[in-house]
């Protein structure tokens, strides 16, 4: 690893505006802003994928590899990538740094506490959840009705036995009612401190956060509770994008961590917009499949923000075409070109609803070891078939070197192809025309069936006069639909919609489809039984 200083300092970034935590990563600091807002912004890329298999498609791989490859052609490149949450690296995910000749380093940090930016998240949430019964307890001037509050607590880990609980139990201890945790990547904090612009911006976001509603049905928020200015303070730290390095020592800024299947999926504006001013070309990712990670970058992200994306790689290896074919996940290593073509419809899928955006696809054929030269060529045919480009990545075991044939496709889209972007549905549309849309246009369902909880929360959407909210669908990452088995491109189905939260201060509603939860399990042998600390202190497993 080089010094995080010797990092910077080739990104054109000085000394003065860094925060150092330790030799290998730093905060950026405002005054970096003041130096770069004049500069012209590069082109942004983002890394999406098809839908997610046990095999894994090296979606975060892929980016680093490819900001490495670009990188190494001359071209000055940034990536911008999301934080890792302890709960999938302790659970059944493992760690979130890239792998192999790609990662992002130093891993183990990046994967366990990094610059602490999570833990802030958690602990202003739970700050407003202790504020929310104290404000009852104490006499509860706002007539708080605590049966009709929906601001949950949350915790960096994967723990499903707090989904549901009960607080206020024993004497003296406030109100008895029904609560339940979030995983801390689910938090509605972790979106704002992902969209605000600034430090200013994220207090205002703060108060609009939706805490419960008073006895005659109207909303109560953080800003009433006198909560905003102690959440700023823990999180005036968080705000500020981290930088760290590829084994390359290509510069990446890591910052904020929402899941896309029960939050936005992207990284941090603030920290993209730092990259955009320090790199002629940013590649960015968003989690899971297009259907959710990209959908959301476009419909929420950049709209927000104000951003534009140039292109989009889709990354596609043939174990996922297979595994979307009907192969087993023991079967995966075997050649079958028979189920890859039968699941080449699910890549198919995503590049066309990636085209409903206006932006160029290229797709990347992630290279495994056992992959044969037939299957490759099968994804390449139907590639051409498409009229899409592609090409073979084997960033994984070469680094830079083996993402020169992307690099050089992608580069050749975008001077020859210009992005003409468009958000999927517009702002006026409301919040039951903007989840059809999306059921029918990205993940191809026939209709939409509310249950009356979700029903309910719609009437309180018109009546509050919320139709202007973006929509975050949560959804199953596994599936076009909101079956988890239902693989490959499924049409034609009913999706199903739980239950509607509101995220005011994050400016969307969040759509909670079929049996997906905001706290996930660990698997029956979680990651976290194979980690280990020598006695250098040198942490094993964390892969």
């Amino acid at each position: 690893m080089k010094l995080i200083t010797e990092v910077a300092a080739k990104a054109g970034i000085g000394e003065q505006h860094l925060e150092l935590y330790g030799k290998y990563k730093s905060k950026l600091a405002p005054s970096l802003w003041e130096e770069l807002s004049h500069r012209p912004d590069g082109k942004l890329v983002l890394v999406t994928a098809v839908n997610p298999t046990p095999a894994g498609e090296g979606k975060t791989l892929t980016t680093i590899g490819l900001a490495q490859a670009l990188n190494a052609s001359g071209v000055k490149t940034v990536a911008a990538l999301r934080e890792p949450s302890l709960g999938p690296c302790l659970g059944m995910k493992g760690g979130a740094t890239g792998g192999g000749q790609s990662q992002i380093v130093p891993a183990d940090e990046i994967n366990l506490h990094f610059t602490g930016d999570i833990h802030a998240v958690t602990s202003a949430h739970n700050l407003l959840s202790a504020m929310i019964d104290n404000h009852i307890f104490h006499g509860n001037a706002l007539d708080l009705d605590p049966q009709r509050i929906v601001w949950k607590r949350v915790m960096d880990m994967n723990d499903r036995s707090l989904r549901s609980i009960v607080t206020g139990l024993g004497d003296g201890n406030g109100t008895v009612r029904e609560a339940g945790f979030q995983i801390t990547t689910a938090s509605e904090i972790m979106a704002v401190l992902c969209l605000c612009d600034d430090l200013s911006d994220l207090k205002k976001r703060l108060g609009r956060i939706l805490v419960g509603y008073n006895y005659l049905g109207q909303p109560v928020t953080a800003q009433e509770l006198g909560a905003v200015e102690a959440m700023a303070a823990l999180l005036k730290e968080a705000v500020k994008p981290n930088l760290v390095q590829t084994l390359e020592g290509t510069p990446v800024i890591v910052h904020g961590g929402p899941f896309a299947n029960i939050a936005h999926g992207c990284s941090s504006v603030i920290g993209t917009r730092y990259a955009l001013k320090l790199g002629d070309l940013v590649v960015t990712e968003a989690g899971f499949g297009a259907d959710l990670g990209a959908e959301k970058f476009m419909d929420i992200k950049c709209r927000q923000a104000g951003l534009t994306p140039a292109a989009a790689v889709l990354v596609v290896t043939v174990k996922s075409l297979k595994y979307n074919g009907g192969v087993a996940k023991s079967e995966l290593g075997s050649e079958n070109p028979t189920a890859l073509l039968e699941g080449i419809p699910n890549m198919e899928r995503h590049i066309e609803n990636l085209g409903k955006f206006g932006v160029p696809v290229v797709v990347a054929i992630n290279h495994f070891a056992g992959d044969s030269p037939a299957e490759i060529e099968a994804i390449q045919a139907a590639c051409q078939r498409l009229k899409v480009p592609s090409a073979v990545s084997k960033v994984w075991a070469e680094g830079g070197a083996g993402g020169q044939e992307l690099a050089s496709e992608l580069l050749r889209v975008l001077e020859q192809d210009s992005a003409d972007f468009e958000p999927l549905y517009e702002d006026n549309l409301d919040i039951t025309d903007k989840i059809t849309t999306i059921v029918r246009e990205i993940y191809r369902g026939a209709e939409v069936s509310f249950s009356p909880a979700a029903k309910r929360s719609l009437a309180v959407i018109d009546r509050l006069g919320l139709n202007e909210l973006q929509v975050c669908m949560a959804k199953t990452p596994y599936s076009f639909s909101d079956q988890a088995k239902l693989l490959g491109a499924p049409e034609g189905f009913t999706m199903g919609v739980r239950d509607i939260t509101l995220s005011l201060g994050a400016g969307f509603a969040v759509v909670i489809t079929g049996n997906i939860v905001t706290m996930p399990g660990l698997p029956a042998r979680p990651a976290a039984e194979g980690i280990g600390v020598d006695e250098d202190g040198e942490i094993h497993g964390l892969e």
